[in-house]
């Protein structure tokens, strides 16, 4: 019988909030500094862009808008906005429809059982929908707008929220008791991946449950390590001599879809699942930190040796890296590319640039750490899928340094170039693909404000950065030209590649919005002065590019009392007069957080995913209380009395048909 742990604090966003110090040790710049000192200089300063210091952290371009207070400025988007708030259902814009597609334990096969919150089991919860959806992604079949694949990660779990029982009040506060191996096994099973088809039919998407596709990968799915790293001595472990097969992946947060129709899933944060301890002098000791292995979150290492690291300390490299699944074949194996580095994944989208070389994208989500790109040593074949389906096993890795002056560059990570060399402790590409970070320290990249969704945009060249918050930011690093210690609401970088080149190794950066409450100077957000006061936000997290190359932003973290609002989707102009207005087109239920967002080809549907809705409750003057199984802040999306809250994935139509905000 394995012992009783006492019981522990629920949390109410597990390992999201990322809310720690970090763990870059390094003296490299960070991005507030890099944007502080930009923006200070005095050159830039003069003539019509003296404005107040505050102001002074924003492009040019949305500066002088501001300045003129152009009424006549002319939004890409139509709708009539969403008013922001706080309740415990989801609202969208007016002339639309939010259908609920896909919840948590919704039948994903034939066979599968209904879903029963009283009777869970691994066995049924690997055939149904998984929990906690986030990176939404969209595979057309036989090139049909209404016909396709959804693709759908699970990142992770909230057993406070999902199994009755296991929540106490011990001495006025709220504790979650350790798990059952069956409740552990179910959490398992819940994690990974969806790959369903679904059809529109009369204007409204359906599953189709006996799809020839449909399939769950889940932390017991078998996949191949290839790339750099397969098969080297730190991947081993006593169920894997080879190192090269791993069972599973896990926090999967966002991700991408190829250009040949493949499912990335990008592995998070690893971190939280391992618990134990290494002996001091364990090879891996320095490595484990700088990831911050282990963080103990989960119970997974009370059932299963290989989350302990006591027991196999190997397991974490086998974590953290890009999964690639070929959702033509439901009976393939998975593989793990690890030539793209291993962080903490927030997602991978990806382009191709005009000589054919396919470019991915890449945020490490974590406090003070770094944005990467990778480029494909060999190009894009439209006419052959096959000659496609190792593109991702041979690249240049690279890790984006930011400049004062609005420069940037693309650092290569190769193993004997610069710092990155025996001496440094990288006998191999393999040693730089499994430290990555260790390998962005020494190159000096550029420490950023929690790195999530990086987005090219195949319309206008350009690529988004969202960059949530980082509330560690000290006082001593404040000055006139970045106002904002503790950096709670976030920003968004653009970045020109040089020559308008994906795959280009220097580019230019701009700050296209820094976010937060217009109402409080303090602040200092740089929303242009057409939006409302339902159209700023903070802590921007996913986005999405649509096929007109118009910018959408959900957000991760407005569920809180200073806000008075929850997270939503907001749709962001790029362009002319009214770069930098924002407007809320959805919101979610109280304690949710947006992801997602997707767009079909056609611009007639947008699929968003909320995740963990009535995770909280506190702030909230219907409920003011925590929220937990017995005692829900929403029943959302069911309502009902014998239903917990559900993690669904909604489809969004314009009412009577046709493209989405227009």
């Amino acid at each position: 019988m394995t012992e009783e742990r006492c019981p522990k604090p629920f949390p109410t966003t597990q390992l999201e909030e990322a809310d720690g110090e970090g763990h870059n040790s390094s003296a490299n710049p960070t991005m507030g500094e890099i944007i502080s000192r930009r923006f200070s200089r005095r050159n830039f300063l003069q003539g019509s862009l003296a404005v107040s210091a505050i102001a002074a952290t924003v492009s040019p371009v949305a500066l002088m808008t501001a300045d003129k207070a152009k009424a006549a400025a002319v939004s890409a988007f139509s709708f009539p906005e969403v008013e922001a708030g706080v309740d415990a259902k989801h609202h969208v814009a007016e002339g639309y429809d939010a259908d609920v597609l896909l919840r948590w334990g919704d039948a994903l096969f034939p066979d599968s059982p209904e879903f029963d919150p009283n009777g869970q089991t691994a066995e049924a919860q690997a055939r149904q929908f998984g929990y906690n959806n986030d990176y939404v992604g969209f595979v057309p079949l036989e090139g049909a707008d209404d016909r396709g694949l959804l693709v759908v990660n699970h990142e992770y779990t909230n057993p406070h929220l999902m199994f009755p029982g296991i929540v106490t009040i011990v001495d006025g506060e709220v504790k979650q008791g350790s798990l059952s191996k069956e409740q552990v096994d179910v959490e398992m099973a819940a994690h990974g991946g969806t790959i369903v088809e679904i059809q529109r039919v009369d204007g409204k998407w359906q599953v189709v449950r006996d799809g020839q596709y449909n399939r769950r990968v889940t932390v017991s799915t078998e996949m191949e390590v290839t790339g750099p790293a397969a098969g080297h001595d730190r991947l081993k472990t006593s169920a894997d001599s080879t190192g090269t097969k791993v069972l599973g992946t896990l926090n999967n947060c966002a991700g991408g879809v190829t250009p040949w129709g493949t499912y990335i899933m990008a592995e998070e944060n690893f971190h939280g699942y391992f618990s134990g301890e290494l002996p001091a002098d364990h090879p891996e000791v320095a490595n484990y930190e700088r990831y911050g292995v282990p963080e103990g979150g989960y119970d997974w290492a009370n059932f299963y040796d290989r989350f302990d690291l006591g027991k196999e300390p190997n397991e974490p490299n086998r974590f953290g890296w890009i999964v690639e699944v070929d959702v033509m074949d439901p009976t393939s194996m998975p593989k793990k590319r690890t030539a793209l580095g291993r962080t903490k994944h927030e997602g991978a989208e990806s382009i191709v640039a005009e000589n054919g070389k396919v470019v991915f994208y890449l945020g490490d989500d974590e406090r003070f750490d770094y944005v990467y790109k990778f480029v494909t040593d060999g190009t894009y074949n439209p006419d052959d899928r096959a000659a496609n389906m190792d593109l991702l096993d041979a690249g240049t890795l690279y890790v984006a340094k930011f400049n004062d002056d609005g420069t940037m560059q693309w650092l290569s990570m190769v193993h004997g170039e610069g710092p990155l060399t025996q001496e440094n402790g990288f006998a191999s590409q393999a040693d730089i693909v499994i430290e990555t970070r260790r390998a962005g320290d020494l190159l000096g990249a550029t420490k950023m404000d929690r790195p999530e969704d990086v987005q090219p945009n195949g319309v206008n060249g350009k690529v988004y950065v969202m960059l949530t918050n980082n509330t560690k930011r000290k006082d001593d690093q404040v000055d006139a030209a970045n106002p904002r210690a503790e950096n709670a609401f976030g920003h968004i970088i653009e970045i020109a590649e040089d020559g308008g080149d994906f795959t280009a190794t220097s580019g230019k950066w701009e700050v296209l919005l820094k976010c937060g409450d217009p109402s409080v100077a303090e602040v200092g957000e740089t929303f242009s002065t057409e939006t409302t006061k339902n159209g700023w936000f903070g802590m921007p997290d996913n986005c999405a590019i649509d096929a007109a190359g118009r910018l959408w932003v959900s957000t991760d973290g407005n569920n809180n009392k200073a806000t008075g609002r929850t997270d939503g989707l907001w749709a962001v102009d790029t362009e002319g007069d009214a770069r930098a207005t924002s407007k809320l087109f959805f919101r979610v239920p109280v304690g949710g957080e947006l992801c997602g967002p997707l767009f079909t080809p056609d611009d007639e549907t947008a699929f968003v995913a909320v995740q963990h809705p009535g995770d909280g409750g506190e702030d909230w003057d219907g409920h003011g209380r925590p929220s937990y199984y017995e005692d829900l802040s929403t029943r959302w999306p069911d309502f009902k009395d014998d239903m917990p809250v559900r993690p669904s994935v909604l489809a969004i139509t314009k009412i009577g048909g046709g493209k989405i905000a227009v």
